[in-house]
């Protein structure tokens, strides 16, 4: 079994598509021609080249190399990982199908592969760093096996996707031109992991009441936070105003299990919202959300907004010079300023 990485888009804009449809798809551009039909990669080079307007002719190379694995090299019964860029979560699958053109389907999806996602919204958290590390490659399309990923993702599998060792290896750089493809990875990725993992490591529970609080605190909102123990469906209390009598008034409620949140949660925090004659909830669940509480996104929008991990580690970052000084202390990071890469 080969172990694949496979990207919806620079933003997840596909990410929907690939889940609803149990499909990947190969997303590039106006690409509407059957890949089978070049028999050597150099024709396929040669096309990008003059047909395809790669431009450069080391472009034209990363680009065939990428475009051939889901067309040969990727199998039946091999495990395509899907990270999410909506969330903080990643999604795996069993490929099912050969490659499949599809000239009549609206473009980019003219290439794809039927794939059974077996496993969706797992918590980045549950994984190694060092897989984090392979899982943030830059490439669309890549096979990632270097520190034995292929093993320990299976082992993760019987382990209810919870990793068994807390081993952690970061292997660079590598001589092997299959792992070069893993270490051209996505830094900012790669931090926001890491801090990820400081965060839920010491501020689970009541703490990452007092992150949530702080960041409100930072935006300009007086807060009221109920003391540690059971919460009736209320962890903080927040208003604009140095006295906060000002609106919006926002009840939230925070969840720091590795288990998305139901919908009974959301149906929990509204009914609090009206105990407390609040106008608005904030629903943070730092294992995100399952697909009930997405499809209210739409009917509580004026109501309730969710926060999963990806944004409180957002919301953190945006607000980190406003907050208090122990917050600040107990969670240091430096800002890093690096150029940003043309694709």
């Amino acid at each position: 079994m080969a172990l694949w990485l496979f990207r919806a888009g620079r933003s997840g804009e596909y990410e929907s598509k690939f889940l609803s449809d149990q499909r990947i798809y190969l997303t590039w551009d106006e690409l509407n021609i059957d890949l089978r039909s070049f028999e050597e990669r150099s024709d396929l080079v040669e096309y990008l080249m003059n047909d395809y307007e790669a431009e450069k002719l080391a472009r034209a190379r990363n680009w065939a190399s990428q475009i051939m694995q889901i067309v040969s090299e990727m199998k039946k019964g091999d495990w395509v990982i899907l990270p999410s860029k909506l969330k903080s979560a990643i999604h795996i699958g069993e490929i099912m199908g050969d490659y499949e053109f599809h000239p009549d389907h609206s473009n980019p999806y003219y290439h794809s592969r039927k794939v059974n996602w077996f496993a969706t919204d797992i918590p980045r958290t549950n994984f190694d760093q060092d897989l984090l590390y392979s899982l943030g490659a830059f490439m669309t399309v890549c096979r990632i096996s270097r520190n034995d990923a292929e093993e320990r993702i299976k082992a993760m599998h019987k382990n209810n996707w919870m990793t068994s060792s807390s081993k952690v290896q970061i292997n660079i750089p590598s001589q092997d031109p299959q792992e070069d493809t893993e270490n051209m990875f996505d830094l900012e990725e790669y931090a926001n992991d890491a801090i990820a993992k400081y965060i839920i490591r010491k501020f689970k529970g009541h703490g990452m009441v007092r992150i949530i609080d702080a960041i409100l605190r930072a935006k300009g909102f007086t807060t009221y936070i109920s003391p540690e123990g059971p919460d009736k469906g209320v962890d903080i209390l927040a208003a604009p105003g140095s006295l906060g009598f000002g609106t919006p008034k926002i009840c939230v409620q925070v969840k720091t299990s590795d288990t998305p949140v139901d919908r009974p949660t959301l149906d929990q925090l509204i009914g609090t919202m009206h105990n407390h004659k609040a106008s608005h909830g904030l629903l943070v669940s730092w294992g995100g959300f399952k697909s009930s509480v997405d499809k209210e996104i739409a009917a509580q929008f004026f109501n309730v907004r969710l926060w999963d991990q990806k944004a409180i580690i957002n919301e953190l970052l945006e607000t980190y010079d406003s907050l208090d000084a122990d917050i600040k202390a107990e969670i240091p990071l430096k800002r890093a300023w690096l150029l940003a890469g043309e694709e």
